[in-house]
């Protein structure tokens, strides 16, 4: 039911206080009209007895405690949805911003989402291939996985969020055809970046099938906090409803967990690590948790957050939390980018979990575990053997040590590193590996099936 109020009882930046209400709900959209007919969207963020406090989108300066009228909706906040949303671009709110008109639908879709039981989730196992080697061959992305990039101020993390936009893709079985959608989600970027994204996306003629939803910098702070919400719900959409296969890129979760603890503040919660909220693990959850498959459905959500580590602490309370929900990490390395080496993917902290349920026969190739884990094991061994070479000079290591010198190079060098526009094949992520192998004594390959050596290794 639709209610109507006409003074507010205090107004405190982007916050509006009233009392002796009724039947207000957590999340309840509000509509604020004020005295000169101009029109704002609210949420309501706290309840308390007879009073509520409500999140503005936009500038309270044209609004006064009298004469305003602020109406709540009696739902939370919703956005249509059709399959017209497919190569369109939003506001974080779900309002076009294209100039393409507004998406028309019989029903509207709460952006909180649908809770998914977890007795009904499929257990993740087809690959998603990303066209980049260090993450196709050692931290494989698996379709219905939340896989999140560990990044820092001034790293590529962009390039690399849209260089995985352009060339992921699904392997079809037995010719069928796959219906592949990308979400892409940014808060609190800046117009150039924005711009960036979208250039690169129409220029790689993948537009059509890429959903942008955007909240700019200078948009309002409680439109960062329903963005990620509303890219979700987009991907609930495609993945459930038309059977689409969704891949979530989510940019920059760190400007997200700011907002909220911007708003915590605002509202006096008692802060907790570094003044974030005490929820802030719950919330990210409930992001990251809508990514899944489900039993019945034959869509799927694969989610990667992206998030800048301040100061490039990998234990600050955004990442530290991150880790503990998702299935694995890509980090990049600030001394990688240092070398000119792009994308700069730090291999040995890096790893997805899900990674070994979806490879090897039947799925990438049968050489791929095990080829993983030696090109793990051996770049291991090259950060020993260069340690030891800070000491005692590299002119004086056994020929061994040198020949893993050479690999850790070269594996720098072929593998990690790739241009912006090099689309790689698991077959040719495979073949550079064997390359790189080749470098080193064969008794050093044990992590190698021998009858796998025979194979691929005998003619390098």
């Amino acid at each position: 039911m639709k209610r109507e109020y006409l003074q507010l009882d205090r107004i405190e930046g982007a916050l509006i206080e009233l009392s002796d209400t009724h039947d207000v709900g957590y999340g309840e959209v509000v509509e604020i009209e004020n005295s000169e007919g101009n029109k704002k969207l609210g949420r309501v963020i706290k309840v308390e007895e007879n009073s509520v406090v409500v999140q503005v989108f936009g500038s309270t300066t044209d609004i006064s405690t009298k004469n305003t009228k602020v109406n709540f909706k009696g739902k939370p906040f919703e956005i249509s949805l059709s399959k017209d949303i497919l190569g369109r671009t939003f506001n974080g709110i779900g309002g076009p911003i294209d100039g393409m008109g507004e998406i028309y639908s019989k029903e509207s879709y709460n952006v909180n989402g649908r809770p998914i039981n977890p007795v009904a989730r499929e257990y993740p196992r087809d690959y998603i291939q990303t066209g980049i080697s260090s993450i196709d061959g050692l931290m494989t992305l698996i379709r219905g996985q939340k896989l999140p990039i560990f990044s820092g101020n001034g790293l590529p993390h962009n390039e690399l969020a849209a260089q995985i936009v352009r060339q992921a893709k699904i392997k079809s079985k037995d010719g069928e055809k796959v219906k592949f959608g990308i979400i892409f989600a940014a808060m609190g970027v800046r117009h150039d970046e924005a711009h960036f994204f979208r250039e690169t996306f129409r220029k790689s003629h993948v537009l059509d099938r890429v959903v942008m939803y955007i909240n700019y910098a200078d948009d309002p702070i409680m439109e960062r906090i329903i963005a990620p919400r509303s890219a979700l719900t987009a991907a609930e959409y495609l993945a459930f409803e038309e059977n689409m296969h969704v891949l979530v890129i989510m940019t920059d979760i760190t400007s997200y967990g700011e907002a909220l603890r911007e708003i915590s503040s605002l509202r006096e919660e008692v802060p907790s690590r570094r003044g974030y909220p005490g929820y802030l693990y719950s919330d990210l959850a409930s992001l990251y948790e809508r990514a899944g498959m489900l039993k019945d459905k034959v869509g799927s959500i694969t989610l990667i957050p992206i998030l800048t580590m301040p100061n490039d602490d990998i234990t600050h309370p955004i990442p530290d939390l991150t880790g503990y929900i998702t299935e694995g990490q890509i980090v990049l390395s600030r001394e990688l980018y240092q070398k000119n080496i792009y994308p700069p993917i730090n291999v040995l902290p890096s790893l997805s979990r899900l990674m070994k349920d979806g490879i090897g026969e039947g799925f990438t190739r049968e050489d791929h575990p095990d080829v993983a884990n030696q090109l793990f094991s051996s770049y291991s061994k090259v950060q020993e053997v260069r340690s030891l070479a800070q000491i005692i000079g590299e002119d004086d290591l056994p020929d061994r040590d040198k020949k893993y010198l050479e690999f850790g190079r070269q594996f720098e060098d072929k593998f990690v590193k790739q241009d912006f526009n090099e689309n790689r094949d698991m077959e040719d992520t495979l073949n550079i590996g064997w390359e790189l192998l080749s470098i080193l004594p064969v008794e050093e390959l044990d992590r190698l099936d021998s009858k796998l050596i025979e194979k691929y290794l005998k003619n390098r």
